[in-house]
């Protein structure tokens, strides 16, 4: 029998964006079509997370920490190959608490951070593939608004723009892995199973570069803006 072709599928996928991008919904779903383990970050334990909403600055410090040190540990405990599953897929990469903690730290607590983070970040397991899904701010916000988590109702219309723009220049630099960038505005992963289809044979690809994806080009809207 002919052994079938392998493909470049990558045993470790990250799924990046910004709030209300949909990154943990196309995590479970990239796992359960692939046979992969989902690891998704514990935003629901952060016990701090609901007040930084309210009051940034009280909180912003101690939330930071939680979702550090909450990453971190689950990067240690899937560093190794996983005998019961072929792959796995995060809803984030480590590297995007830094970006969170310099949009939101002060100076002072900015340094302690990074003196932290300088520490941990090299145990962090590197993706095959890094997965971005990028949209649009009013987009996100109608997203945040309809599924109404009671940690993200105190988020301000200012406070994710800042976010949304500091993951275009993020990811505009980003060259750690490769890349695979999505205009998600017109995409419905969820809710259209042709959309997700289209995007697992993307992904069974080799990974290499950065890579700028989308089904639809006939609009001309350009997928990642050069940061301002």
């Amino acid at each position: 029998m002919k052994e079938k072709p392998k493909t470049g599928r990558p045993a470790c996928l990250a799924v990046e964006g910004p709030i209300g991008a949909g990154k943990t919904s196309l995590a479970r779903l990239l796992a359960e079509r692939l046979g992969f383990r989902a690891v998704l970050e514990e935003a629901d334990e952060n016990p701090f997370l609901s007040e930084f909403y309210r009051s940034p600055r009280k909180s912003a410090f101690q939330a930071q920490l939680f979702f550090l040190l909450s990453r971190w540990r689950q990067q240690l405990e899937n560093a190794g190959p996983d005998l019961f599953t072929p792959g796995l897929v995060f809803d984030y990469i480590l590297p995007k608490d830094r970006l969170f903690a310099e949009l939101v730290l002060s100076e002072k607590e900015l340094y302690l951070y990074q003196k932290l983070e300088e520490n941990l970040s090299p145990s962090a397991r590197r993706p095959d593939l890094v997965i971005y899904l990028e949209a649009s701010f009013p987009v996100l916000w109608r997203r945040i608004k309809l599924r109404s988590r009671d940690y993200e109702k105190n988020i301000s219309p200012e406070y994710l723009e800042k976010v949304v723009e500091k993951y275009r220049q993020f990811f505009f630099d980003y060259r750690e892995t490769p890349l695979l960038v999505i205009n998600t505005d017109k995409l419905d992963f969820v809710s259209n199973d042709s959309d997700f289809e289209l995007l697992v044979q993307e992904i069974e690809k080799p990974p290499a570069g950065t890579r700028y994806w989308r089904p639809d080009f006939s609009d001309g809207t350009p997928l990642m803006k050069s940061p301002k």
